[in-house]
């Protein structure tokens, strides 16, 4: 049987795959960070069960959001959860390679949960599913990601990215000559600990530097959620920088 878990305060329901990855408290920050507008038109790469597309329409109206996946367990389950969430008429889901996928007009925003595990960087899983999840799918890179969604947005488009603190180099690498006015979040798990994740948002060719931002701290002391960190992940509030 699908499992199916709740997040943004019960506010969306979300049926998780049997083998991959399943929805983490990534997704819903990605969508929080995620600067789409009323009326525009948002890609999500890689995109699962339609986990922080998904989020991002509870968030903001008016935005019709495609979402695209290699696996096709995945974007079925994706079109389920539009469906469950009376999302459908907003939202499309396809299965292509992102590489391969293309679009006459581009997107005005991008986000990616890239997988956190590079092609012959660590063992393979058994499961042919939860391999691919991991990033064990043919060759694709930390690059890759940063390359299609460059190419796949209009000028002036947003990248927005959450993924290892440890990755951010390789992420600043791809994009260097692609995109500017790159703000870097970084997500802190308590104060006075390293940031185990990171948010990357970009805009396509711009020149101006990179700004490093206080970041978000997601727990007090005594392992309960921050106020600013609840505020997003029960309340639906947008990440301020």
């Amino acid at each position: 049987m699908t499992q199916e878990i709740t997040v943004l305060n019960k506010q969306v329901r979300l049926k998780q795959a049997e083998n991959g990855f399943r929805t983490s408290m990534d997704s819903v920050m990605l969508a929080a960070a995620c600067p789409v507008k009323k009326g525009q038109e948002l890609l999500d790469m890689g995109c699962g069960v339609g986990s922080a597309g998904l989020c991002v329409l509870k968030r903001i109206d008016g935005v019709l959001l495609t979402g695209i996946d290699i696996q096709a367990d995945h974007v079925a389950i994706a079109v389920e959860n539009a469906e469950m969430n009376n999302m459908q008429e907003r939202s499309e889901f396809l299965c292509s390679d992102i590489r391969g996928y293309k679009k006459e007009k581009g997107y005005h925003q991008a986000i990616c949960n890239p997988p956190y595990l590079e092609t012959g960087a660590h063992l393979r899983s058994p499961s042919e599913a939860k391999a691919t999840a991991m990033g064990h799918s043919d060759d694709l890179r930390t690059k890759d990601w940063v390359e299609n969604g460059y190419r796949l947005l209009r000028p002036e488009g947003s990248l927005t990215m959450v993924h290892e603190a440890g990755k951010l180099d390789k992420i600043l690498q791809a994009m260097e000559g692609r995109f500017g006015a790159i703000d870097v979040i970084p997500l802190w798990p308590k104060h006075g600990t390293p940031a185990k994740r990171v948010i990357v948002r970009a805009i396509k060719g711009r020149k101006s530097p990179v700004r490093i931002h206080s970041g978000l701290v997601l727990h007090d002391e005594d392992g309960g959620y921050t106020v600013e960190a609840e505020g997003i992940l029960r309340e639906a509030k947008g990440l301020i920088l």
